[in-house]
């Protein structure tokens, strides 16, 4: 599975961005989603099609320090099953190659993984900026 990226001091750039205007903490929330539709444009278009459902459901769901990736619910349950594998079906009889790193969404962050990083870079420095603070 691929690692995590992980921004040092985010919690605490949070809290000073709080403390300066109570709004600035979403635009963190937002340059998350940004990094996690980077994902989402690799992954995307390489899930199995028979309506798109799927693939249609992959949705970028970030908190304020965490970017996550929804995929699935109600429309596409069987999404997860389509990037992991595992077995389903009656008696559990359809099988798909499990792949603990799955197929689509981790290796998403692997391929692009430079770029959500260029992309992370920018919007902290943008947001750092817009906030007046000095960026170095």
């Amino acid at each position: 599975m691929a690692d995590k990226i992980r921004v040092t001091g985010l919690r605490e750039f949070q809290a000073q961005l709080r403390a300066m205007d109570a709004g600035l903490p979403k635009q963190l929330r937002l340059a998350l989603n940004e990094a996690a539709d980077e994902i989402i444009d690799y992954a995307g278009p390489r899930f199995p099609r028979r309506s798109g459902a799927a693939a249609a459901s992959l949705k970028a769901r970030s908190s304020q320090r965490v970017a996550r990736i929804a995929l699935g619910g109600r429309r596409a349950p069987y999404a997860p099953w389509l990037d992991f594998g595992g077995r389903v079906g009656p008696g559990r009889s359809v099988v798909r190659p499990y792949i603990r790193g799955g197929r689509y969404v981790y290796k998403g962050l692997e391929v692009r993984r430079d770029r959500v990083t260029e992309i992370m870079s920018a919007a902290l420095t943008a947001l750092a900026r817009d906030a007046g603070l000095e960026v170095t």
